[in-house]
């Protein structure tokens, strides 16, 4: 099944109303009619790990008095498996709540980033399809945390020095450790970083969540939004990132519109050299996820803006969620030496594709990631596994 442009055109309008359910009055434009192969569109909204957004739309255009075609047996399905999406969300909400004590009481702070601190800017945070479980932490707490979940994990990762990350494996939940939130593509980037991380660890630029009675801390939105979008652009051109990233950053800037610092926004992006990449994502959020403009800082509306807006939107759908839609599985066929070629050919081509979005910076991006890969296998090889 291929998506054409009237799909997508039906899976975003589905994603507007969803993500921006009391955004505005009346019946929305939407190009949707009984023609509409919702198989197509469904599949569309696995993808990109969107099925609870999706069905929030379907339900948000139904009460605005929109009867859409969806086939019956095709929308048991597709709540069904938003039901198993709200029982997992449970499930890992339990098992945070329950880690944090552990950590606490162990005499060990941290912050969660991402996944589940982000879904709490939704409008039903257990219908977003969770991850892993992130872990910010400050240098003392990072050694004591390894010590700590390597007594309790079933499983360990091989570290990764330079970037400060650990994972494990604890009660079938995958934890990641982080001293840093590493970006690698540009050196003043992670430079700005590390002072948005100081704020959040020994400033206490933070916000709480309230998670069944146990406190989570998760960093200030004007912090948030540079671990948000950093990761979602490193992602985004190397490894493949989906619709599901951005549709965080988009709530996260809504839900916090009024307190967002646009001041210290600008200043940052323009510190880390990304303001231009910026820009793109902002008009892709606007333009085809219907994130109020006003909302959104720095929309540049320009033709060219836009032009590149629409060929990183392809290139989302291209890619899936986290790139699952690209086949890795000659990595495990191939003798080391063609898969390491393969992998090769396939950056190069990633590279020409990003010329075409952000072509200042997909040169630089393209010979750090290469400089920052060798550097972290070195790193690996040189190292040890935890215990």
């Amino acid at each position: 099944m291929t998506a054409s442009r009237k799909h997508l055109d039906a899976f975003f309008a589905l994603l507007r109303a969803g993500l921006f359910p009391i955004h505005g009055e009346g019946v929305p434009d939407i190009r949707i009619d009984e023609t509409t192969d919702w198989n197509v569109v469904y599949r569309l909204a696995q993808e990109q790990s969107v099925q609870g957004l999706a069905l929030q739309g379907i339900e948000e255009l139904k009460a605005k008095g929109i009867e859409l075609s969806v086939p019956k047996t095709l929308l048991l399905q597709w709540i069904g498996e938003v039901q198993m999406i709200e029982h997992r969300n449970k499930g890992m909400n339990a098992f945070i709540a329950k880690l944090i004590t552990r950590l606490r009481e162990a005499d060990i702070y941290t912050l969660l980033v991402k996944g589940q601190g982000i879904a709490q800017c939704y409008e039903k945070p257990l219908w977003r399809s969770c991850g892993d479980v992130d872990l910010l932490l400050s240098e003392s707490n990072y050694k004591k945390a390894k010590a700590c979940l390597y007594e309790i994990a079933s499983s360990v990762e091989p570290e990764e020095f330079v970037s400060k990350h650990l994972g494990f494996t604890i009660d079938s939940w995958v934890v990641e450790l982080h001293g840093h939130m590493y970006f690698g593509l540009l050196p003043k980037a992670d430079k700005v970083i590390h002072e948005t991380e100081r704020n959040i660890l020994y400033l206490g630029e933070i916000r709480v969540w309230n998670n069944d009675g146990v406190d989570v801390y998760l960093p200030r939105p004007d912090e948030d939004i540079i671990i948000i979008f950093t990761h979602f652009l490193g992602h985004f051109c190397f490894g493949g990132v989906g619709v599901r990233q951005l549709c965080d950053l988009c709530r996260l800037l809504w839900v916090y519109r009024k307190e967002i610092n646009r001041g210290l926004l600008k200043k940052r992006l323009c510190e880390m050299g990304l303001m231009s990449e910026w820009e793109v994502f902002a008009v892709l959020s606007v333009d085809s996820l219907g994130m109020p403009a006003d909302a959104m800082p720095f929309y540049n509306q320009s033709k060219f803006t836009k032009i590149k807006a629409q060929r990183a939107c392809d290139r989302l759908i291209r890619s899936g969620n986290l790139g699952h839609k690209f086949d890795d599985s000659y990595r495990e066929r191939l003798p080391k030496w063609q898969s390491s070629f393969i992998t090769l050919q396939r950056r190069v081509s990633e590279l020409f594709s990003l010329m075409s979005i952000i072509p200042l910076k997909a040169p630089v991006f393209f010979v750090n990631y290469l400089i920052s890969k060798k550097v972290i296998a070195k790193a690996k090889k040189d190292g040890y596994y935890p215990g």
